[in-house]
Parts: C-alpha cells; sequence; structure tokens
C-alpha cells in the first residue's frame, strides 16, 4: 500500500521549511498572480524555484496554485508565468478554471494539473471528465460523506485529494460572492475578506431591529478529521491536505507534526483511541476556533455552525523555539515567543525529540543575568535542561 500524502499550506518560505521539517510530504504554495489567498506573503519566480530546490533535495515535492478564475485581463502573462513554473521544477499546479486543461496542453507546457476544490467537484461522473482532459488529480469539494469519496474513488481509479484539517467555506468550497458584494474584494480571485465570520444585526419581519445581547453570524466551524484518519487512508484517499496558507509558524508546525505522527502510528500498527484523544487535544490547543467533522461522517447539524457569536482567542501556548543546545553543560537557548516563568510546567516537542515534560528552571537572559519570568518576544532565553533537545525544536505549555 502506497502511503498517504500528508500536504502542507506554506505562505513564504520559512513556513514552508517549518512544513517539511515537521513532516509534511509536499507543499502548495501560492505565487504573486493567479492564486487565490493573496493577503498571503506569497513566493516570486525564484523563491518558487527555491522552494522546489529545498523539496526536491528532501524527495518532497511542491505545488503550486493558480486557481483563480480568470477574467479577461488575467489572462495577460500566464504563458511565460508557467513556462517559469515548468523551469522552477514545480511538481503539479492546482487550477480551477477548465480552460487551463486546454492551454497548458495547447501550449506544450509540461507541467502536472491537479483540479482544485474551487471547482466543487462532488461525483464520480466529474471526476471522469476532469480525468479525461488529463487531470491527474482531483482536489474534492469539501461537502462529500466519505462513502461517496469512497465511491468516486472506486468507480474513477484517480488519485483524489481530500481536506483534512483548517478553515470551511460558508458556500461550496469558496464558490461565494459575499466578499464581493459587500467589499469590492472577490474571494475568486483571491481578496476574501471573509464575510460570513462578520457579526450581524437581526430584524424582525416589520424590519425593526431584533434586541439581543449576541449578533447573528453564519459562520461555520473549522474542519478537523483526525478521528476519521483511518477510515480516510483505508478508502484510498491519495493525499490529505491542511488548510493555512496565512497560518503561523506555530500552528503549521503543531498540526504537521501531529498528523504526521498519527499517520506513521496507523502505519506501524499503533494508532489506539488513546493517541487520537491525545492528537485531538492538541489540534484542539493549536486552533482559535472550535472544530467538527462537519460533512466526512454525518450531515452536519446545528453543532458545525456559529450562529450567535464566538470567541476567537489568540493562542498563547507558543513559548519559543530552540536555537541552541550546549550538550556539555546542558544549556538550552530559546528565542522566546509569549510569557513564561520559572516554575511553569512546559514541554518540548520536534521532529526527532519525542515530546516531554518538565519545569522550568532559573532563568538567564542573553546577558548571563537571572531573571524572573521571559518577557519579551524575541528574547534571547537560557536555562538548564538535562534532556537532548534540537535546533528549531518548539517548546509549548504543557497540553
Amino acid at each position: 500500500m502506497k502511503k498517504i500524502e500528508l500536504l502542507a499550506p506554506a505562505g513564504s518560505l520559512e513556513k514552508l521549511k517549518v512544513a517539511f521539517h515537521y513532516g509534511a510530504d509536499a507543499c502548495y504554495i501560492g505565487g504573486r498572480d493567479f492564486s487565490l489567498r493573496a493577503n498571503a506573503t506569497n513566493f516570486s519566480v525564484d523563491e518558487i524555484k527555491e522552494a522546489c530546490d529545498i523539496a526536491h533535495e528532501l524527495g518532497k515535492k511542491i505545488y503550486v496554485t493558480v486557481n483563480i478564475v480568470f477574467h479577461n485581463e488575467d489572462v495577460k502573462g500566464l504563458e511565460e508565468y508557467l513556462r517559469s513554473l515548468e523551469e522552477a521544477g514545480v511538481d503539479a499546479i492546482i487550477m480551477s478554471d477548465p480552460w487551463l486543461i486546454s492551454f497548458v496542453k495547447e501550449k506544450k507546457i509540461n507541467l502536472e494539473l491537479h483540479m482544485s476544490t474551487q471547482a466543487s467537484t462532488l461525483n464520480y461522473e466529474s471526476v471522469n471528465f476532469w480525468k479525461d482532459l488529463g487531470v491527474s488529480r482531483v482536489v474534492l469539494a469539501r461537502e462529500l460523506h466519505y462513502s461517496e469519496i469512497k465511491d468516486i474513488i472506486d468507480k474513477t481509479g484517480m488519485e483524489i485529494e481530500t481536506f483534512v484539517h483548517g478553515a470551511m467555506c460558508s458556500s461550496y468550497s469558496g464558490r461565494c460572492v459575499l466578499s464581493n458584494y459587500f467589499t469590492n474584494r472577490d474571494a475568486n480571485r483571491g481578496g476574501c475578506a471573509q464575510v460570513c465570520r462578520y457579526c450581524f444585526d437581526l430584524y424582525d419581519d416589520n424590519k425593526e431591529k431584533v434586541e439581543s445581547d449576541t449578533e447573528f453570524t453564519m459562520s461555520t466551524k473549522d474542519l478537523s478529521l483526525i478521528s476519521m484518519l483511518s477510515k480516510m487512508i483505508e478508502i484510498g484517499i491519495a493525499s490529505l491536505k491542511i488548510e493555512g496558507r496565512m497560518r503561523s509558524n506555530y500552528y503549521i508546525a503543531t498540526v504537521v507534526s501531529t498528523y504526521r505522527e498519527a499517520i506513521d502510528s496507523y502505519y506501524d500498527g499503533t494508532l489506539d483511541e488513546e493517541k487520537l484523544a491525545y492528537y485531538k487535544k492538541i489540534l484542539n490547543r493549536v486552533a482559535n476556533r472550535d472544530s467538527e467533522e462537519q460533512f466526512f461522517n454525518t450531515f452536519p447539524d446545528v453543532k458545525g455552525q456559529y450562529f450567535l457569536g464566538r470567541q476567537e482567542v489568540s493562542n498563547q501556548d507558543f513559548l519559543g523555539i530552540v536555537l541552541d543546545y550546549d550538550e556539555e553543560n546542558k544549556i538550552v537557548t530559546i528565542t522566546e515567543r509569549n510569557f513564561f516563568k520559572k516554575g511553569d510546567v512546559v514541554e518540548i516537542f520536534g521532529p526527532k525529540t519525542k515530546t516531554f515534560t518538565f519545569t522550568v528552571p532559573d532563568i538567564y537572559n542573553e546577558d548571563g543575568e537571572l531573571v524572573d519570568a521571559a518577557r519579551h518576544p524575541e528574547e534571547i532565553i537560557r536555562f538548564k535542561l538535562d534532556i537532548l533537545v534540537r535546533k528549531d525544536d518548539i517548546m509549548r505549555i504543557k497540553v
């Protein structure tokens, strides 16, 4: 059995390196043109080439999003851009506009084609349609039950990618015009203002405002399918996609490493309910929104949606990144991210470092002075630690 791919988002070269370091098999990235998520940092052509070099040296892959819905003015410069992606060594492009398939074939541009979730593919006939046109992978819409996904795989033999974790859309996988209507920012050309997350006043039939302590929202909760991982592998899904090109380094590291460990545990036969409960706890802690299984296991009910207000608290679990470890003197050097003090119970994790818990001892600043707490983001902090850690391991509040 071919091992399922873990596909991570990367909004910058730094995030790409984090994703690969923590276990992603492939990353999807956006260029500065023709890509949704226009507010992400995104990649220049030179950076795309660098990303491909990094990935291929590690035996990993790079997929570039060319997934906007094209207007007439968007076509200009496309051929040159696609040829630059080919020359950079991009493994595939993710696209949604059907004409792009024939354009790539007609121009004899050697790029593998993945059909984006923006195409809202929900049935096996559509998958076969894309397959006949030369698409090699389809990213299914998020609004499918696992039995429908299995049926698609069984009846098409197509390589199928599905989302496993991250934000949901209040419309069919991104086919939304609310942002355009309210803010003149086109969601289908990279400018989504996430109007579905706005809070709205309610009015009765007489157009009188309804007085309430909370405001109405139509925002859907996030997606998390860690509990369904075994089933996703067993029905034949080829790639599990994590959403979030605009997420933080800490979020990427935590989510990727958690799914990496869960996937590896499945294949070595050690994935059990106790591990799944722990993974779910980690994923719930790193998010600032509630999550549900949404459409995968059953049709979502009222629990899958925020209706009357919500809280999105900034995550403060991320405490620091390991810069160096002095094995002889057993001293760790940390660059701090959030406040911590002597006596706090924390943990460190990393790709080659099994998660462990310890109590913070005496803390010293960069000048060797004893301090009562680490108070300043990016401050260099040192303390004694008997357990070996590695550069780029992450310190966080105990889960």
